[in-house]
């Protein structure tokens, strides 16, 4: 075969893949809106159907508590029910959060990424800074969406990795893109970014990035730790 039909048949080869790439980010983007989609459906049923349920017999409980007989083994074991439905409230209300964070929507990217942080050093006793913008950021939901789920995972593998005790999350909004910093002061990348990024949790939040026409860079950070980059180009409203 000769140089020229050689280069030909590369030329089409390539064609082919970066066409069946765009496809398969395309399905990848399809199913990650869908699956976003089906949390936010699954997470407001558990709010209007179980979270109302079990408000209804909280209350019920304490109207039966006032009408039973005043006698101490009835109201120990009434108090105990009312804080097993207190329990599962508080359970259902987690899971509800797990799968869809409404504060997303109703009170936007800044307090849900900014209590997110806060629920994370409290839980885990690690110092955090957030720096937002002081304006609430102007971007699509799905821009709100892989921010919020890019720092869940962050912190989720410096629980898990980091050995850290101090995280700063950083928001920058400019008329291009909109960034995202997370650093933290631990022990860095033991086995370099690429192994990091071949996990499944990263790759996940990686092609969410991507498909939106962004990227993710994994660094080392200077003197000690990591420090993870999300940039989103800014598209319109």
């Amino acid at each position: 075969m000769s140089a020229q039909p050689k280069q030909q048949a590369f030329a089409e080869s390539s064609q082919v893949d970066a066409l069946r790439a765009a496809d398969l980010s395309e399905l990848l983007g399809h199913v990650n809106t869908s699956w976003d989609n089906e949390r936010r459906n699954l997470s407001r049923q558990l709010h209007d159907s179980l979270g109302s349920s079990l408000t209804a017999l909280t209350m019920h409980l304490s109207l039966l508590t006032q009408q039973m007989p005043q006698e101490r083994p009835l109201l120990d074991r009434a108090a105990q029910m009312k804080q097993l439905l207190l329990n599962i409230i508080e359970t259902n209300r987690q899971m509800q959060m797990k799968l869809w964070n409404d504060k997303l929507e109703f009170l936007g990217v800044n307090v849900a990424l900014s209590e997110l942080a806060a629920q994370f050093g409290e839980q885990h006793q690690i110092a955090v800074r957030c720096s937002l913008p002081e304006e609430e950021l102007s971007c699509p939901r799905g821009h709100g969406v892989a921010m919020l789920r890019t720092l869940e995972e962050a912190l989720s593998n410096i629980v898990a990795h980091a050995r850290a005790s101090e995280v700063d999350i950083i928001v920058d909004d400019n008329d291009e893109a909109l960034m995202l910093t997370v650093k933290d002061n631990g022990i860095g990348l033991q086995d370099g970014p690429a192994t990091q990024l071949s996990k499944h949790g990263l790759r996940a939040v990686r092609e969410r990035v991507q498909y939106l026409g962004g990227s993710l860079v994994l660094a080392a950070s200077q003197g000690s730790g990591t420090v993870l980059t999300v940039t989103l180009p800014k598209l319109a409203q």
